[in-house]
């Protein structure tokens, strides 16, 4: 296969408004081998958000590795939750629905009367793309978050493993095996050692396998996904949310293990396992772990996106499909949550002097946390900060590593006069270096101060300019100093200073 760029390098500027066609709403219904799930994007102006997502499990592949055809109470539930998501989907008056089938329907010999049948009931297309084409769409929506991904993606579904090469954000290679976590079991007789083997033979076969060690492995799946909460919630890890969960491959596998030898009666009892989920996670985690052990990664990131939000990314124009989705993201909520029009963007201009030193990546945060500084302002004032951090640390946008989490939450929440000093903050600072915590403290000092200036209105801060010498910072303003230069102001200007280890002056 040809190497494919499936997402553009992003510019780092706010999105313009989009042309009027791209506006709506578009809704991806997929028919998985275990789960149905709908989700609903919002496609205002900018990168789509979820503003909807519901799903079912159906387990329309248990009993298709001996069968060869869907499970019967499968199909009668995917039948009962697809009418309700079209229904609901015409409702909120969608302009774009699409219904995607994966290995189960594609696999199955009744596969084809399935499609038919839903195609005649709901006057719908349903999408059936082939092993080589679901890996595609998983590795963009993997892509649509990190860009540059690069290693090996594994995308673990109810009928089957997909994997994918990812050389610097370039699709080169794939390989598709009918080891899903619900046919696994019955190719194993239930026999986790032996769904080890069955795992390690035919992922060995790959020629290519070996050229991964070293470098990244990306997990992809809802059943990868609920391994990783439990990882986070064994590890006490101080952030729960999945997407961008990074953790080394000896603490994997020792945690992979331990699940693959709980029964299935221990998995059910805990809260974030569902009873059905907890039928086949074992067999999910002992996949999880000889692919490991096989690739052998330098570490093991997990993903909150694949094979749905691809197929949604490829409903969007190329101007919409190409942007960052983390400051696409952001533009769109300081739209819809911003006081006055202040921009983001001459937030982030105006206190550029005070970043002379600092690579794209800083840059690119630098600017999300202007965009999203007055996200809290609804708020009650005693609380602003935190629920200001709270709501950053927990933003379901595409793009961001943990540490990039916290650092947006801790500038944000240091904006709104929260300390680094505050025990709501201390769980999470771990995450970050000396450098970053030097860095956010000025970042979220220089958005109070900006704010203060401006009252978060536009056109004021552009009037001022930040300047540097080797021992002062200093606030030039206008020769009408009054509508700029406050007791408040300057009490701001010394806080950033001191900081800093300079000197602050308004002049």
């Amino acid at each position: 296969m040809p190497h494919r760029r499936l997402i553009q390098p992003a510019s780092l500027v706010v999105p313009e408004e989009s042309p009027a066609n791209a506006s709506g709403r578009v809704a991806v219904v997929d028919i998985g081998s275990n789960t149905l799930r709908l989700v609903v994007y919002d496609v205002p102006t900018r990168l789509p958000v979820p503003m909807f997502n519901e799903k079912a499990q159906c387990a329309l592949a248990r009993g298709l590795a001996k069968s060869g055809r869907l499970n019967p109470e499968g199909k009668a539930d995917a039948m009962k939750c697809i009418s309700r998501f079209v229904q609901l989907s015409r409702a909120m008056e969608v302009e774009r629905l699409e219904l995607v089938a994966t290995a189960a329907v594609r696999d199955a010999a009744d596969g084809p009367e399935f499609v038919a049948e839903i195609e005649k009931r709901f006057k719908v297309k349903v999408n059936v793309p082939s092993g080589a084409e679901e890996a595609r769409l998983a590795a963009l929506g993997v892509l649509s978050g990190v860009p540059d991904a690069d290693g090996l993606l594994g995308d673990l579904g109810g009928g089957s493993l997909d994997l994918v090469v990812l050389d610097k954000g370039r699709m080169t290679k794939t390989a598709t095996f009918k080891l899903g976590h619900l046919v696994l079991p019955e190719l194993a007789s239930n026999d986790i050692a032996a769904a080890d083997k069955l795992v390690a033979r035919e992922i060995r076969k790959v020629p290519w396998i070996g050229a991964m060690k070293g470098r990244s492995l990306y997990a992809v799946g809802g059943s990868w996904r609920t391994v990783a909460r439990l990882f986070i919630e064994q590890t006490r890890y101080p952030l729960h949310v999945i997407d961008g969960f990074s953790i080394v491959p000896s603490e994997a596998l020792r945690q992979a293990d331990h699940i693959a030898s709980m029964s299935r009666r221990a998995l059910a009892w805990l809260p974030t396992v569902s009873p059905r989920r907890a039928e086949t996670l074992p067999f999910a985690a002992a996949a999880l772990g000889r692919l490991i052990r096989v690739a052998k990664p330098k570490r093991i990131v997990f993903s909150g996106f694949g094979m749905r939000e691809g197929r949604m990314l490829e409903c969007l124009p190329p101007n919409l499909r190409d942007q960052d989705p983390l400051i696409s993201g952001a533009a769109t909520l300081a739209d819809r949550t911003g006081r006055f029009s202040i921009s983001g963007q001459e937030i982030s201009d105006w206190m550029a002097p005070l970043f002379k030193v600092e690579t794209a990546a800083e840059r690119r945060l630098r600017l999300a946390a202007s965009l999203l500084s007055d996200i809290g302002w609804t708020e009650h004032p005693d609380y602003r900060g935190d629920h200001a951090f709270h709501r950053v640390l927990r933003l379901s946008f595409a793009g961001l590593t943990h540490a990039d989490r916290v650092y947006l939450a801790l500038a944000v929440f240091i904006r709104y006069n929260g300390s680094v000093d505050s025990p709501i903050v201390q769980p999470v600072l771990r995450l970050l270096d000396k450098r970053q915590m030097h860095r956010v403290e000025i970042l979220g000092l220089a958005l109070r101060l900006a704010h203060t200036i401006s009252g978060s209105a536009p056109g004021l801060l552009q009037r001022t300019r930040l300047k540097l010498t080797r021992a002062r910072l200093i606030l030039e303003v206008p020769r009408e100093r009054d509508a700029f230069a406050g007791e408040t102001v300057e009490r701001r200007l010394k806080t950033l200073a001191r900081v800093m280890g300079l000197d602050g002056k308004i002049a």
